[in-house]
């Protein structure tokens, strides 16, 4: 039996040219499958990819208590100094607590492709330990800013997206002309920001206090300690998080919000997907009848049938998953966008297209050449050889 089926298997692989156009009508349309759903999972993955990039185990974010994004958190100085004398937080080079109050304000800047509205970006007032928490951020053009002027520093990713924001350029927001007299590059979600001192931000935009503390952790009872000592502080009312399970969470709802449309799209597509199988498959049967029927009628069996026709239909999507898979890494993957945050502010991030993916795409087109290719296997197993060479 195991003969009979390779033989026949063989047999029909070999005769796939001679019906091109239904066997191409399979494998453009799981393409297209795969395509969309890698394309679709790989703008989550990539965003993903970004915000959880930008937070490590050994730091943590000091919000308001009940906040849960930067914007909508705010206390005054008086508890920054306080948060800052807390046990939990590592000195820093000078022995102080290495720890930084951090101010977030939207403004409005023009997208690069659409000159006719403005999108939300976040500019970020920091001291000057904030550098020192973030080593990964480096200048790349331009220098630092000044402390005490209106100038910033923005991320690769606002270059790229934004007009006006060029080292050299000069900004206006919220009625305020800044300086850009620098270009940084962070490798996660501060690219999309712009970074200026907390003082200047406090008094062009008329805020007293800060949006967070960021800390360096001392050691792994620090997130413990630090956490406990806020917490028994009468004038605090904070939340400590640490900082990577900050950012991860700030992509939790985009995360479902694309896996649900994935799952959506893929299965009205993958439906059609198995129509357009069946229909293909059901004309490769007959048109194979009587190849089919003479088989049957020297002595091979229903098995070796289905297993053939089965193959084929198996093959099929193969190269159409693989196809798919192409056509979505060439034309996304690094594919650099921008979208809404968490905190209503625009992210840059660029498209994953990454092995995983690939094998999803690859196991829903192989699950999709099955359903498609089962009842013709099936059927031309099943019909009587008098009957199909009557048919023929």
């Amino acid at each position: 039996m195991l003969r009979q089926a390779l033989a026949i298997t063989s047999l029909s692989i070999r005769s796939i040219p001679e019906r091109w156009a239904p066997s191409l009508v399979i494998v453009i349309g799981l393409a297209g499958v795969v395509a969309v759903f890698t394309a679709l999972l790989a703008m989550s993955a990539g965003f993903q990819s970004t915000l959880q990039a930008t937070g490590r185990h050994d730091a943590a974010i000091i919000l308001r208590g009940g906040s849960d994004a930067e914007l909508n958190s705010g206390f005054d100085r008086d508890s920054t100094d306080l948060i800052k004398e807390e046990p939990g937080i590592r000195p820093g080079a000078d022995g102080k607590p290495l720890a930084a109050a951090e101010l977030m304000i939207i403004a409005e800047l023009v997208r690069r492709d659409d000159v006719a509205s403005g999108a939300n970006v976040t500019v970020r007032g920091v001291e000057p330990a904030s550098f020192a928490l973030r080593p990964q951020l480096q200048i790349i053009a331009g220098r630092n800013f000044t402390p005490g002027l209106r100038e910033l520093i923005v991320g690769r990713g606002v270059v790229q997206q934004f007009q006006g924001a060029n080292v050299g350029q000069t900004l206006r927001m919220r009625g305020s002309e800044w300086q850009v007299v620098g270009e940084f590059a962070a490798g996660d979600s501060h690219d999309s920001e712009m970074w200026a001192d907390i003082n200047v931000a406090r008094s062009t935009f008329g805020r007293l206090g800060s949006s967070s503390v960021l800390v360096a952790l001392d050691g792994p009872g620090g997130f413990e300690q630090l956490k406990a000592a806020i917490a028994a502080e009468p004038r605090l009312t904070m939340d400590v998080v640490r900082e990577d399970d900050y950012f991860s969470a700030q992509t939790r709802q985009f995360r479902r919000t694309i896996g649900v449309l994935a799952g959506v799209v893929t299965g009205i597509m993958g439906l059609g997907a198995v129509f357009a199988a069946l229909n293909s498959m059901y004309a490769a049967v007959a048109a194979r009848g009587k190849e089919i029927a003479t088989l049957r009628a020297i002595g091979f069996g229903g098995f070796p049938v289905v297993t053939s026709v089965m193959s084929e239909a198996l093959l099929l999507a193969l190269a159409g998953a693989a196809l798919g898979a192409l056509i979505a890494y060439a034309l996304f993957n690094n594919l650099t966008v921008a979208t809404l945050g968490q905190s209503f502010t625009q992210v840059v991030f660029s498209f994953k297209v990454t092995p995983v993916l690939v094998i999803r795409g690859l196991v829903i087109a192989v699950l999709i050449g099955m359903l498609g290719g089962l009842l013709p296997a099936l059927r031309a197993a099943r019909v009587p050889v008098t009957v199909s060479l009557r048919e023929q």
